[in-house]
């Protein structure tokens, strides 16, 4: 691939967030030039192209066949992921599709291995990695800024999107925060249980709280909800040091801190373990505010051109799905998954 030309980019799907993708790659991605876009609407496929030189479609598999492109992202329903990155990868684009990877198990399998077979990436947009609140956040954690860390709490709650008719709360949201989760602690679950209700929802679960148990001891917990008249979205990391809040929307990260820890290490050693918490200081750390999105797609682009591995690998983002089917089959089951149950679906 030569790295005088732009590479050529195009996205299939143009809601809400295919619109974005479509900004984004147009507007703010640099050595990108968008070059087609698809999509079933007519009216969708218009909206997208006003103003822009790149062609509209409203056949994904024509846009594929007519446009020889480097990059696609693929922001379709859930359920026209595997058929559309199949035809991409066919096509020698490189793929990013929206999360969650795919409806199953078996249907992420066949896209990971079709993009091996093919030499083409694929990653997969789990947008919160891309967060500069949720990097620094993790940055901190990596150098031990917590000490020991007890727990994670991730809120995502909202109103209920009509659009969404396909999966429940736990498979759209969810993925999100299991992610995250195993990206901060580093570590693989042992046991999760759930609770799931459906109050507006017609098919599908509107309501979720989660519990998941980390190897290394981390208790993950998970409040999510589409119910909500206001969004928010929030997680904490609590440890011996102290409680780090981080709010994905404004970007910002605190560090409440618990003087007690410092005291503790300070007359007996830095083996002590912490054996009282107190109300301290509030850090507000400065952090550089950034489109998640521009930095995930910007990401995307370097690594096609320079060979490097995926921004976020598609086992990790299988791994989210298959976590949060795990959440609501513990939700109609009514019982803990085991650390056994959940090794066998990951392996």
């Amino acid at each position: 691939m030569s790295a005088e030309r732009p590479l050529r980019a195009g996205v299939v799907g143009l809601g809400m967030m295919g619109r974005n993708h479509v900004r984004v790659w147009d507007e703010s991605v640099d050595g990108v030039e968008l070059v087609a876009v698809a999509d079933p609407d007519p009216a969708a496929v218009a909206r997208a192209t006003s103003g822009r030189r790149a062609r509209g479609f409203e056949d994904a598999e024509r846009m594929l066949a007519e446009e020889e492109l480097d990059l696609v992202s693929i922001v379709a329903p859930t359920s026209l992921h595997l058929p559309v990155t199949l035809s991409a990868l066919r096509a020698g684009a490189n793929v990013l599709v929206e999360k969650p990877i795919a409806a199953t198990r078996e249907e992420a399998t066949e896209m990971i291995e079709a993009a091996e077979a093919a030499g083409r990436m694929l990653t997969v947009g789990h947008i919160e990695r891309f967060n500069p609140a949720i990097r620094e956040l993790r940055r901190r954690l990596a150098g031990g800024e917590l000490g020991r860390i007890f727990q994670v709490k991730a809120t995502r709650l909202g109103p209920f999107p009509a659009r969404i008719r396909d999966v429940g709360v736990v498979v759209d949201l969810a993925p999100h925060d299991l992610d995250v989760m195993r990206y901060l602690v580093d570590s693989d679950p042992i046991r999760l249980y759930a609770e799931t209700e459906r109050r507006i929802h017609t098919e599908h679960e509107d309501l979720f709280n989660g519990v998941i148990k980390f190897a290394n001891g981390v208790v993950g917990v998970l409040d999510i909800n589409w119910l909500t008249p206001t969004k928010r979205r929030s997680l904490t990391v609590t440890g011996e040091r102290g409680m780090f809040l981080a709010d994905y929307i404004a970007q910002d990260l605190v560090l409440f801190a618990n003087p007690d820890a410092a005291e503790t290490w300070v007359n007996a050693g830095a083996g002590a373990r912490i054996t009282s918490v107190a109300e301290g200081e509030m850090t507000r750390f400065s952090i550089r505010r950034q489109e998640p999105l521009a930095v995930e797609l910007d990401e995307f682009a370097r690594a096609v051109r320079a060979g490097d591995p995926p921004p976020v690998s598609p086992r990790d983002a299988m791994i989210a799905l298959l976590l949060a089917r795990m959440m609501v089959d513990s939700a109609r089951a009514g019982r803990v998954v085991d650390g056994h149950v959940i090794a066998e679906v990951m392996r």
